[in-house]
């Protein structure tokens, strides 16, 4: 059986590693470009989407003027999921989930439902982005469709989207960092320029694809 822990402040180095590892680990399934592993492009996006919850689990000590909060599953030392979210100011009931994961063989154990159970007893209005197939399954524990959210569906406890303020980091640079450059220019020596150039347009055709498919299923929707 699994446990629950609420941080307000940093976590242990160990589990910290173990979320990010995970983070890594289910890339596609976090991210909202939902790269495949088969793209080339996939280590930036790996580093990228990991560097950033590392600056929101650094940003759980206050130090960088952000409200961050986060559920962590455990069975016995190991971590079986996360979800990291950020309190809304000025609406002490509202959130917004910033990212969620569970270990591909805990899943479809409750452990989803338990960590967001978790967050919604604190902050009943709460907001998500996720894909299409997941619609579903955030329906079942209260969320409703409220619009899109580029590649994702918007979805929310209410059927309104809170007045407050959610304080965000600013990952752009991330992308602009000596760190991707050198995976960048280590991809580009082991691949050649044209195979990088087509990954860049493979990533393209399918944000544009996830984009599309977001709008058809809320048509569909009605």
């Amino acid at each position: 059986m699994f446990s629950l822990t609420r941080y307000t402040t940093p976590c242990p180095e160990p589990i910290n590693g173990q979320i990010l590892q995970m983070v890594v680990d289910n890339l596609t399934d976090i991210s909202s470009v939902a790269l495949p592993p088969s793209n080339l492009l996939y280590n930036i996006y790996q580093y990228a989407i990991g560097f950033e919850v590392h600056l929101y689990l650094e940003a759980l000590d206050g130090s960088k003027g952000i409200a961050v909060e986060l559920v962590v599953a455990m069975e016995a030392e190991q971590v079986i999921g996360f979800c990291l979210y950020l309190p809304v100011k000025d609406d002490p009931q509202a959130c917004g989930i910033a990212f969620m994961a569970v270990q591909a063989s805990f899943r479809r154990q409750g452990v989803a439902r338990a960590m967001l159970q978790e967050v919604l007893a604190r902050y009943p209005h709460a907001e998500l982005a996720c894909a299409v197939e997941k619609v579903s399954a955030f329906e079942a524990m209260g969320f409703q469709v409220r619009g899109a959210r580029g590649t994702q569906v918007l979805m929310n406890t209410r059927d309104y989207g809170t007045d407050g303020l959610m304080g965000v980091l600013d990952v752009a640079s991330i992308y602009r960092s000596l760190e991707v450059r050198q995976i960048h220019t280590y991809l580009l020596q082991k691949h050649g320029k044209r195979a990088m150039v087509d990954a860049e347009k493979q990533r393209d055709r399918h944000l544009d694809q996830l984009t599309r498919k977001v709008q058809l299923f809320l048509q569909n929707r009605g």
